[in-house]
């Protein structure tokens, strides 16, 4: 007897649009409807669950201790940790329609999607604070990001502009690992190696030029401006050690040693020439010999975040997708950037997927808001987070709509909420830093 001929179906494709929010995908892991692992089924909870105790909040590292003394949100009020979803952006529209030019609303990248859907402006850091400056007739920036980016925001807008953090818990862990009194405490030890740290040499070159990445609190650009050192981005890092080096013999980088690992060694600085600096321990860890013969000093600082990302990971992403191209940000260790096709910014991540003109398979290493978001927006493409374990930045994610509906709601009633505000002492060598950095030129 002859067997009935099978003719075999294609398997359907699913047409279904990406959503591009990761509550939502968080939201289904915790109810149990997908597979996927979240890195803490408590960030399926608002924010205000956890916002007046002392941490990063849930997904953080164990090993990020937030400071004494770091900002705390106070309890927000119940009608907005009551509001579902569709309430909060009703309220958010009609606010912003209320205030129209009044207020303008900037979202980085790292935001949950129900945040970013109403921002005037999105990018990163650095993006978002020149934003801020083609609006000086706004009467309020809402910075929807953390804290050292609204602080930034401040030292560059104008002084009647409020700048304003919807939930002062948003802070971020790697900013906080280069403290202001550590840093001063390095550099004295640092002058006790190489003398005075004014003082040029025979070429015309000082001991060390400070820089700071972005990623860093008020007072330390402002220690960086009165040393005459100089902020970077992660898309212009390479430009500020060149300048950097033009001036000095050796740099003090912070606070991510990652971001200045890479950049040195891609410049072609040995590994030996860049001893790390440990805040806790005596000459940071290193002999005077190490030091004196330092190019890039690293400061012992690192993104919570990019860390996560490991070489198993790419080579996973490789044997399960042939030919995919696999991004990473330069935050991450040195042995992902290595190991990954290519690293870069948010805003190079971002551009290299829309440049990309064939359906190319990419893996990302990045906050995953950001890897959901370029997945929605390129269909084309197949985009995944190289992490399989749904965990967004910790700190980013403490801005919730609910924080966002407050804050508009106040401005409309006259009422400005959770300021920042740069010390003034601080804020004008802080500025100089930032002014270097505009200056320097690839």
């Amino acid at each position: 007897m002859s067997a009935t001929p099978v003719t075999l179906q294609p398997r359907p494709i699913d047409t279904r649009p990406i959503d591009p929010s990761v509550d939502h995908e968080i939201q289904a892991i915790v109810a149990g409807e997908t597979t996927a692992e979240t890195c803490n089924t408590d960030l399926a909870a608002g924010p205000w669950t956890f916002d007046t105790r002392p941490g990063y909040g849930p997904g953080s590292s164990m090993g990020d201790v937030i400071p004494t003394g770091a900002p705390r949100q106070g309890q927000l009020p119940a009608e907005y940790r009551e509001a579902d979803e569709a309430e909060l952006a009703a309220r958010i529209v009609a606010a912003k329609h209320t205030l129209g030019e009044r207020v303008v609303v900037l979202g980085h990248f790292y935001q949950r999607e129900e945040v970013v859907t109403h921002a005037d402006y999105v990018g990163d850091s650095f993006q978002l604070a020149n934003a801020a400056l083609e609006h000086p007739d706004a009467e309020a920036i809402v910075f929807c990001g953390v804290h050292f980016m609204a602080e930034t925001a401040d030292l560059l807008s104008r002084p009647e502009q409020a700048v304003i953090l919807p939930n002062l818990a948003a802070g971020c862990s790697m900013a906080d690992m280069a403290d202001i009194d550590q840093v001063e405490e390095c550099w004295e030890q640092l002058s006790d190696v190489y003398g005075d740290m004014d003082a040029p040499d025979a070429e015309g070159l000082l001991p060390v030029i400070p820089v700071t990445y972005m990623n860093s609190s008020a007072a330390i650009k402002g220690f960086v401006g009165r040393h005459g050192g100089i902020v970077c981005t992660s898309s212009n890092a390479r430009t500020v050690l060149e300048w950097a080096f033009a001036r000095g013999r050796r740099v003090l980088f912070f606070p991510d040693q990652h971001l200045g690992r890479n950049t040195a060694k891609a410049m072609g600085v040995p590994l030996e020439q860049m001893p790390m600096w440990n805040p806790r321990k005596a000459l940071g860890g290193s002999s005077e010999a190490e030091l004196a013969d330092a190019r890039v000093i690293l400061w012992h600082g690192f993104c919570s975040v990019h860390r996560r990302f490991t070489v198993d990971q790419i080579a996973a992403a490789r044997a399960e997708h042939p030919g995919v191209r696999v991004i990473v940000h330069p935050e991450c260790p040195m042995d992902v950037v290595d190991a990954a096709d290519e690293a870069g910014s948010t805003d190079y991540i971002r551009k290299a997927i829309a440049a990309a003109t064939e359906p190319t398979t990419f893996a990302i290493g990045t906050e995953i808001n950001l890897v959901q978001r370029l997945a929605a927006q390129f269909p084309q493409h197949e985009i995944f987070c190289l992490d399989p374990v749904v965990c967004p930045c910790s700190t980013m994610y403490r801005i919730h709509p609910g924080y966002l509906a407050w804050i508009l709601e106040g401005l409309v009633a006259g009422e400005v909420r959770n300021r920042i505000t740069v010390p003034a002492d601080v804020a004008q060598p802080a500025r100089v830093a930032l002014e270097r950095m505009l200056a320097a030129k690839p």
